[in-house]
Protein backbone atom coordinates (compact mmCIF):
# COMPACT_ATOMS: atom_id res chain seq x y z
CA UNK A 1 0.00 0.00 0.00
CA UNK A 2 1.33 3.32 -1.10
CA UNK A 3 1.91 5.91 1.61
CA UNK A 4 1.36 9.42 1.20
CA UNK A 5 4.98 10.45 0.54
CA UNK A 6 4.74 7.96 -2.81
CA UNK A 7 1.46 9.66 -3.71
CA UNK A 8 2.98 12.91 -3.98
CA UNK A 9 5.92 11.71 -5.85
CA UNK A 10 3.15 9.70 -8.50
CA UNK A 11 1.44 12.99 -9.00
CA UNK A 12 4.66 15.00 -8.89
CA UNK A 13 5.72 12.93 -12.00
CA UNK A 14 3.11 13.12 -13.75
CA UNK A 15 2.93 16.45 -13.33
CA UNK A 16 6.69 17.06 -14.64
CA UNK A 17 5.87 14.67 -18.03
CA UNK A 18 2.85 16.67 -18.46
CA UNK A 19 0.45 13.76 -18.19
CA UNK A 20 -1.40 16.06 -16.33
CA UNK A 21 -0.31 19.69 -17.86
CA UNK A 22 -0.58 23.24 -16.75
CA UNK A 23 -3.83 24.31 -15.84
CA UNK A 24 -5.50 20.29 -15.53
CA UNK A 25 -8.18 19.37 -13.64
CA UNK A 26 -6.69 16.08 -12.07
CA UNK A 27 -8.88 13.12 -10.76
CA UNK A 28 -10.85 13.32 -7.34
CA UNK A 29 -9.67 11.99 -4.17
CA UNK A 30 -11.79 9.06 -4.39
CA UNK A 31 -10.67 8.09 -7.79
CA UNK A 32 -6.77 8.57 -6.82
CA UNK A 33 -7.58 6.88 -3.56
CA UNK A 34 -9.00 3.73 -5.36
CA UNK A 35 -5.92 3.90 -7.83
CA UNK A 36 -3.53 3.58 -5.46
CA UNK A 37 -5.33 1.47 -2.73
CA UNK A 38 -5.23 3.58 -0.48
CA UNK A 39 -7.68 5.36 2.02
CA UNK A 40 -9.04 8.91 1.14
CA UNK A 41 -7.38 10.62 3.98
CA UNK A 42 -3.63 9.72 2.44
CA UNK A 43 -4.27 11.25 -0.85
CA UNK A 44 -5.82 14.40 1.11
CA UNK A 45 -2.51 14.68 2.68
CA UNK A 46 -0.53 13.82 -0.58
CA UNK A 47 -2.62 16.77 -2.42
CA UNK A 48 -2.32 19.53 0.48
CA UNK A 49 1.53 19.08 0.56
CA UNK A 50 1.46 19.90 -3.12
CA UNK A 51 -0.94 22.77 -2.85
CA UNK A 52 0.59 23.88 0.30
CA UNK A 53 4.12 24.13 -2.11
CA UNK A 54 2.26 26.00 -5.02
CA UNK A 55 2.04 22.82 -7.32
CA UNK A 56 -1.39 22.29 -6.99
CA UNK A 57 -4.31 24.23 -6.76
CA UNK A 58 -7.28 23.46 -4.65
CA UNK A 59 -10.67 24.76 -4.33
CA UNK A 60 -14.43 23.01 -2.64
CA UNK A 61 -16.23 22.26 -5.44
CA UNK A 62 -14.26 22.93 -8.27
CA UNK A 63 -11.61 20.29 -7.65
CA UNK A 64 -7.76 20.43 -8.18
CA UNK A 65 -6.14 21.77 -10.59
CA UNK A 66 -1.98 21.41 -11.50
CA UNK A 67 -1.19 25.10 -10.96
CA UNK A 68 -1.36 27.56 -13.78
CA UNK A 69 1.75 29.86 -12.65
CA UNK A 70 3.15 27.70 -10.14
CA UNK A 71 4.96 29.05 -6.96
CA UNK A 72 8.95 29.42 -7.47
CA UNK A 73 10.23 28.24 -4.15
CA UNK A 74 13.19 28.99 -2.11
CA UNK A 75 15.76 25.73 -1.81
CA UNK A 76 17.08 25.12 1.75
CA UNK A 77 19.24 22.52 2.36
CA UNK A 78 19.36 20.99 5.93
CA UNK A 79 22.26 23.13 7.35
CA UNK A 80 25.13 21.02 9.51
CA UNK A 81 25.27 23.71 12.10
CA UNK A 82 29.01 23.24 13.30
CA UNK A 83 29.46 24.06 9.66
CA UNK A 84 27.58 27.49 10.23
CA UNK A 85 29.76 28.44 13.63
CA UNK A 86 32.66 27.88 11.93
CA UNK A 87 31.85 29.53 8.73
CA UNK A 88 31.61 32.71 10.33
CA UNK A 89 35.16 32.47 12.07
CA UNK A 90 34.32 31.16 15.22
CA UNK A 91 34.85 27.85 17.63
CA UNK A 92 31.96 25.54 17.09
CA UNK A 93 31.30 23.66 21.07
CA UNK A 94 28.16 21.30 21.56
CA UNK A 95 26.64 20.51 24.89
CA UNK A 96 24.28 17.26 25.35
CA UNK A 97 21.81 18.32 28.08
CA UNK A 98 19.78 15.58 27.29
CA UNK A 99 19.21 12.08 26.38
CA UNK A 100 15.97 9.91 27.01
CA UNK A 101 13.53 7.31 25.46
CA UNK A 102 9.81 8.76 25.90
CA UNK A 103 6.82 8.92 24.44
CA UNK A 104 6.43 12.51 22.37
CA UNK A 105 4.31 15.06 23.22
CA UNK A 106 0.94 15.30 21.33
CA UNK A 107 2.05 18.31 18.82
CA UNK A 108 4.62 16.20 17.81
CA UNK A 109 3.10 13.55 16.91
CA UNK A 110 0.41 15.47 15.09
CA UNK A 111 3.74 17.21 12.86
CA UNK A 112 4.89 13.65 12.29
CA UNK A 113 1.38 12.31 11.17
CA UNK A 114 2.36 8.60 12.70
CA UNK A 115 2.48 7.48 16.48
CA UNK A 116 5.52 5.63 16.71
CA UNK A 117 5.30 5.30 20.54
CA UNK A 118 8.71 5.79 22.51
CA UNK A 119 11.32 7.81 20.40
CA UNK A 120 14.40 9.76 20.78
CA UNK A 121 14.78 12.62 22.53
CA UNK A 122 17.61 14.66 22.40
CA UNK A 123 18.22 18.24 23.61
CA UNK A 124 21.52 20.23 22.83
CA UNK A 125 23.30 23.51 23.16
CA UNK A 126 25.34 24.32 19.76
CA UNK A 127 27.85 27.06 21.04
CA UNK A 128 29.53 29.90 19.02
CA UNK A 129 32.72 30.79 20.74
CA UNK A 130 31.47 29.94 24.11
CA UNK A 131 28.20 31.75 23.70
CA UNK A 132 24.99 30.16 23.12
CA UNK A 133 23.67 29.67 19.28
CA UNK A 134 21.48 27.22 18.88
CA UNK A 135 18.81 25.34 21.46
CA UNK A 136 18.00 22.15 19.69
CA UNK A 137 15.54 20.37 20.63
CA UNK A 138 14.77 16.80 18.71
CA UNK A 139 12.29 13.82 18.69
CA UNK A 140 13.94 10.95 16.62
CA UNK A 141 12.29 7.77 15.03
CA UNK A 142 14.14 4.56 17.30
CA UNK A 143 14.06 2.64 13.81
CA UNK A 144 16.54 5.45 12.46
CA UNK A 145 19.38 5.04 15.01
CA UNK A 146 21.72 2.55 15.91
CA UNK A 147 21.78 0.57 19.41
CA UNK A 148 24.03 1.36 20.85
CA UNK A 149 23.02 5.26 20.38
CA UNK A 150 25.67 7.27 18.76
CA UNK A 151 27.58 9.55 21.48
CA UNK A 152 25.08 12.62 20.43
CA UNK A 153 27.76 14.35 23.08
CA UNK A 154 30.83 14.06 20.23
CA UNK A 155 29.13 14.62 17.33
CA UNK A 156 25.46 16.77 17.22
CA UNK A 157 22.41 14.82 16.47
CA UNK A 158 22.34 17.27 13.57
CA UNK A 159 25.30 16.52 11.82
CA UNK A 160 25.02 12.96 12.44
CA UNK A 161 21.63 12.68 11.09
CA UNK A 162 22.67 14.51 8.00
CA UNK A 163 25.30 12.22 7.11
CA UNK A 164 24.09 9.13 7.95
CA UNK A 165 20.32 9.20 6.99
CA UNK A 166 18.34 10.20 4.00
CA UNK A 167 15.18 12.15 3.60
CA UNK A 168 12.81 12.02 1.18
CA UNK A 169 10.78 14.72 2.04
CA UNK A 170 9.98 16.89 4.80
CA UNK A 171 8.56 20.26 6.14
CA UNK A 172 9.94 23.60 7.65
CA UNK A 173 8.28 26.48 9.77
CA UNK A 174 9.96 29.50 10.97
CA UNK A 175 9.13 32.02 13.04
CA UNK A 176 9.61 34.66 15.85
CA UNK A 177 9.26 33.96 19.08
CA UNK A 178 10.32 35.11 22.75
CA UNK A 179 13.13 33.02 24.49
CA UNK A 180 11.46 31.43 27.65
CA UNK A 181 12.34 28.59 30.37
CA UNK A 182 15.09 26.32 29.40
CA UNK A 183 15.70 27.56 25.97
CA UNK A 184 16.19 30.98 27.39
CA UNK A 185 18.33 29.89 30.21
CA UNK A 186 20.38 27.39 27.93
CA UNK A 187 21.00 30.22 25.41
CA UNK A 188 22.10 32.59 28.08
CA UNK A 189 19.37 35.70 27.42
CA UNK A 190 16.82 37.23 29.02
CA UNK A 191 13.56 35.74 29.17
CA UNK A 192 11.97 37.09 26.29
CA UNK A 193 14.60 38.03 24.63
CA UNK A 194 13.69 38.27 20.66
CA UNK A 195 14.98 34.73 19.32
CA UNK A 196 14.27 33.02 15.91
CA UNK A 197 12.52 29.17 15.88
CA UNK A 198 12.50 27.02 13.21
CA UNK A 199 10.49 23.55 12.94
CA UNK A 200 11.11 20.84 10.85
CA UNK A 201 10.40 17.63 10.17
CA UNK A 202 11.91 15.15 8.25
CA UNK A 203 10.62 11.69 6.55
CA UNK A 204 11.76 8.65 4.66
CA UNK A 205 9.49 7.04 2.12
CA UNK A 206 8.16 4.71 4.28
CA UNK A 207 8.06 6.16 7.74
CA UNK A 208 8.96 9.42 10.02
CA UNK A 209 12.56 10.20 10.85
CA UNK A 210 12.69 13.37 12.92
CA UNK A 211 11.01 16.54 14.01
CA UNK A 212 13.17 19.07 15.71
CA UNK A 213 12.72 22.93 16.98
CA UNK A 214 15.64 25.33 16.58
CA UNK A 215 15.65 28.26 18.90
CA UNK A 216 18.50 30.53 17.52
CA UNK A 217 20.03 33.55 19.57
CA UNK A 218 19.56 36.70 18.99
CA UNK A 219 21.38 38.17 15.93
CA UNK A 220 20.56 34.98 13.78
CA UNK A 221 20.38 35.48 10.22
CA UNK A 222 19.33 32.79 7.86
CA UNK A 223 20.47 32.60 3.78
CA UNK A 224 18.95 30.56 1.02
CA UNK A 225 19.05 30.59 -2.54
CA UNK A 226 16.44 31.39 -4.94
Amino acid sequence: MAGWEEIRAEVLARIRSRAWPLGALIPGEAALAQEFGVARATVNRALSELARAGVLERKRKAGTRVAALPVRKATLDIPVIRAEVEARGEVYGLRLLRLEIGRPPVPVVARLGQDLGEMVHVQTLHLASGRGFVVEDRWLNRSVVPDPIPDFGAVSVNEWLVAHVSYASGDISFSADAADGWEAEALGVAAGAAVFVTERCTWAPEHPITWVRLVHAPGYRLSTLL
